[in-house]
């Protein structure tokens, strides 16, 4: 053994967990299927220039957890450390915009940040992501939110909970700026967070350290320095999602980690996870498509931890992808039987029906160990006595009742039993 383990902060999803986790990603882009949303695949790693202008050259996630390298031709690269900013950058690079809008797409995979490894908090993690690109209209906001609400409820979670605020825009946002900026020039704070409150104030509202928390009790808030035009479309997305039955509760501190956000901004988060308790989040982001250099339109988008949606579904003990390995095992025992058992196998997953049998050389009792391990509910026992009669033994492994069926029969009689 060479003695090779995974990454520090990363880890290895294996069955039968990853049945689960499988069962979880596919759960929260169901519902994205269902609204029209098409799916996206982007490259893991971006020009690092992608990031710095998508995300903020002031967010942790762009000054201290980016994985940043220079290629052979002397390009600066980066691992994506979220997803939305790729997609915007393939929405323009493409002028999808100059199609029918919103444009609708969403997407899975990977996404890398250097961090110090804890419980929920990887350097390597899987997010469900998804936008709405070209249309700024508070109906399209909280279509957003609820299908992300919907992906929760169809795994059966309950103790989660979504934080909504509205972080303003262009219009209000200066004038707020200006107020926080005053406030926080009189607080106790060290030079680096001195320095982040000049380039984006917003994001010292987000420092969990508790000496910075307790010297923001009295802050302005954003929600109380709204403009006219964006506490109307901040009171239409809530009247919208009232509608559409999702329930709320209103977080006027709420800063996403990332700097593009505007007006509509979210959060899920769940109790069964302590601390690290966010679960999912997004928002409007109406500057971001201009930022990268595209056309001056709007965007709303959610990403949601897969990983992280795992850990919550695990707190509440569902059981969300415990189910057999494969419905119909085939045990040949012989030669001859062996070329009978691989015919059938293919058959039945020809027909739709997940099969599986034994491989290299075992007797009936290691043989029907495998079967029992499968989680079959059928299995077919074909040796060289059945054969010579013409027949194999199918088993319900629910009830032990066995028969013999005739070989020309077993296809579809074990499709039928399986399918009944």
């Amino acid at each position: 053994m060479s003695g090779l383990t995974a990454p520090k902060g990363t880890f290895d999803t294996l069955p039968p967990e990853s049945a689960r986790f499988l069962a979880v990603r596919e759960t929260l882009t169901a519902p994205l299927r269902r609204a029209g949303y098409g799916y996206v695949e982007t490259p893991v790693f971006e020009e690092t220039a992608v990031f710095s202008r998508g995300v903020g050259e002031s967010t942790d996630v762009v000054t201290k957890e980016m994985y940043t390298f220079d290629d052979r031709g002397g390009r600066s690269l980066t691992l994506r450390p979220e997803l939305t900013a790729g997609l915007m950058r393939a929405f323009i690079e493409h002028r999808l915009y100059d199609g029918a809008l919103p444009v609708k797409l969403w997407t899975a995979g990977s996404a890398f940040r250097y961090e110090r490894p804890q419980a929920g908090r990887y350097r390597h993690f899987t997010q469900v992501d998804m936008e709405a690109l070209g249309v700024d209209d508070p109906a399209l906001d909280a279509e957003v939110v609820a299908l992300g609400v919907q992906g929760f409820r169809d795994l059966g979670l309950t103790d989660y909970e979504l934080l909504l605020t509205s972080l303003g825009d262009e219009t209000c946002r200066p004038q707020y700026r200006e107020l926080l900026v005053e406030f926080l020039a009189k607080l106790d704070l060290d030079e680096e967070t001195r320095r982040r409150a000049e380039i984006n104030p917003l994001r010292v509202l987000d420092d969990k350290r508790p000496e910075v928390q307790a010297q923001l009790g009295e802050a302005p808030l954003m929600v109380d320095h709204l403009s006219d035009s964006t506490r109307a479309h901040y009171d239409a997305v809530r009247q919208h999602l009232t509608d559409l039955g999702v329930t709320w509760t209103e977080a006027p501190r709420l800063v996403r980690g990332l700097d593009y956000y505007t007006k509509t901004t979210f959060e899920f988060v769940h109790g069964g996870l302590g601390a690290q308790s966010a679960i999912g989040g997004g928002g409007r982001y109406d500057g971001l498509s201009a930022a990268l250099g595209g056309p001056d339109v709007s965007g709303i988008g959610y990403a949601v931890g897969v990983d992280r949606t795992l850990l919550a579904v695990q707190a509440e003990g569902l059981d969300i992808g415990v189910t057999a390995g494969v419905q119909a095992f085939v045990v040949p025992l012989g030669a001859e039987a062996k070329q009978l058992a691989v015919r059938l196998v293919g058959q039945l997953r020809q027909a739709g029906i997940s099969a599986d049998t034994v491989y290299g050389d075992r007797g009936l009792k290691g043989s029907m160990k495998a079967a029992d391990r499968s989680g079959a509910t059928h299995v077919v026992v074909v040796g060289d006595r059945d054969l010579a009669e013409g027949v194999g033994q199918l088993k319900d492994m629910r009830t032990g009742e066995q028969r013999p069926v005739p070989v020309g029969e077993l296809f579809e009689t074990l499709r039928a039993s399986v399918e009944g």
